[in-house]
């Protein structure tokens, strides 16, 4: 072979192995992953876990790529940026869906849960695939619910240890219907503000508390602007992890299915990293300074007799079919413990 020949079969087989290459790399679908929650988050544990699982099981076709601490906006950006498909995947809270889906405003009814074995039954079962059909007509798929955490109360002015303690303090809620009504009821003045702007508000003293998951409240460090913090449990506000409808339909069924089973991997770690950490968070935040109180059992009850007509109210918004389904999956799961 002559030095020319064996110069162009070099070339040859260099062009053919950039063919092969760009044409692989052209199979793999990057997956941007965006969530409000910082590394050191329960939740980021649960992506992380799904991030390898996907990557992982898909067998490269697949490439997921989180984006965390809000970096690609703030869950009703991102969930927005979902449905119209400019953004393959986001976990946000349902709160910011309601008004996309009002029936979920179901799970930020207070009281609803009475702990995370009886929410993770109803999410993981019958009642979360029920929603399915709702996301889609809102251009979105739902691969899973994931844990946000049980939601407490923290503030500048007093421990709240019955719902008398919240009149007069100034409580900053999700921009929900549902909260407001619920606070207001409890007699605190309830004041919607965005999440971005809860660590100033609480820092000037323009509103007095607010309330989040225990997680949150040390991610956020908001002790350095509050200090006490009421165990009060009173609501449960799940996670979804969500993926554009119209990107979802274009991919094939295996990888539809990875995405789902990987979804539920990260759905498990996520809670059991969160759950395990909870009293190692109680811990630190008592160690920054918080006065934490637990709130009776009784009392807890009288809070849940005072904010009875919420159900009702919201129960129009929410639907008569929602209420009923929930209501009859939480009698069989409480018949069962």
């Amino acid at each position: 072979m002559t030095r020319s020949a064996r110069v162009s079969l070099h070339l040859l087989v260099a062009a053919s192995a950039m063919l092969v290459t760009g044409a692989a790399l052209a199979q793999t679908k990057t997956i941007r992953v965006s969530s409000a929650v910082s590394k050191v988050h329960p939740i980021a544990s649960g992506i992380a876990k799904m991030v390898q699982c996907t990557n992982e099981k898909a067998g490269g076709k697949l490439k997921m790529v989180p984006y965390l601490d809000g970096a690609l906006g703030n869950d009703t950006t991102a969930s927005q940026q979902v449905r119209t498909g400019s953004l393959e995947m986001a976990l946000v809270s349902t709160a910011p869906l309601m008004g996309a889906i009002p029936s979920l405003g179901v799970f930020d009814l207070p009281f609803l849960f009475n702990n995370e074995k009886e929410a993770d039954q109803l999410l993981d079962g019958k009642v979360g695939a029920s929603f399915n059909p709702k996301f889609e007509a809102a251009g979105l798929v739902n691969l899973a619910f994931w844990e946000n955490g049980f939601r407490n109360v923290t503030n500048s002015r007093r421990p709240i240890g019955k719902w008398e303690d919240l009149q007069g303090v100034k409580m900053r809620v999700m921009q929900n219907k549902v909260f407001l009504d619920t606070f207001s009821m409890l007699g605190s003045n309830a004041t919607p503000l965005a999440f971005s702007e809860v660590y100033s508000a609480l820092e000037t003293r323009t509103v007095d508390g607010q309330e989040n998951p225990l997680a949150l409240i040390n991610d956020m460090k908001f002790y350095e602007v509050q200090k006490y913090l009421s165990l009060t449990r009173h609501a449960y506000s799940p996670l979804a992890v969500l993926y554009s409808k119209r990107l979802f339909d274009q991919l094939s069924a295996d990888e539809q299915a990875a995405l789902r089973d990987c979804a539920a991997v990260g759905r498990e770690e996520s809670r059991r990293t969160g759950r395990a950490q909870d009293a190692t968070t109680l811990a630190s935040l008592k160690g920054h300074g918080m006065q934490i109180n637990e709130v009776s059992a009784a009392e807890l009850q009288r809070m849940r007799a005072k904010v009875a007509p919420v159900y009702e109210a919201q129960g129009k918004v929410i639907g008569d079919d929602t209420m009923k389904m929930i209501n009859t999956e939480l009698q069989r799961v409480r018949g069962q413990q």
